[in-house]
């Protein structure tokens, strides 16, 4: 079975660091983009970032540029979200996504109706 697996949340104080990783199983991330989304209580879940199968275009969301990175490691399979100078806004929980519908797109969307392939997710909390 495919799966997705987030990891790397945690509670945090304003201003400090994460990185969310994301671990697929079954499937190799590299051909396809990766996207960053959250959901925080009581509002819509949000496109935080994503990188295009190529690796050549990146997405952030406005609230958040500037402060995370999104990135991926070929070798290790693995997709990452460094989130810097966090604020309360940015708790929710985090989630990766990516499929086969993204496979050899030249960018990225932060559409979630484009990804097929979910994690559980990954609780942020930034509070002091």
């Amino acid at each position: 079975q495919v799966q997705l697996v987030e990891s790397g949340g945690g509670l945090v104080q304003p201003g400090g660091s994460l990185r969310l990783s994301c671990a697929p199983s079954r499937f190799t991330l590299d051909v396809y983009a990766v996207g960053w989304f959250r959901q925080a209580p009581g509002k819509e879940r949000e496109g935080v970032s994503c990188i295009s199968s190529s690796d050549s275009t990146t997405y952030y969301a406005d609230s958040v540029k500037g402060r995370f990175t999104i990135s991926r490691d070929k070798a290790k399979n693995r997709a990452y979200l460094q989130m810097n100078s966090l604020k309360p806004d940015d708790t929710a929980v985090y989630y990766c996504a990516t499929g086969p519908r993204t496979q050899g797109t030249a960018d990225c969307r932060p559409n979630a109706d484009e990804y097929d392939y979910w994690g559980q997710g990954t609780q942020v909390t930034v509070s002091s």
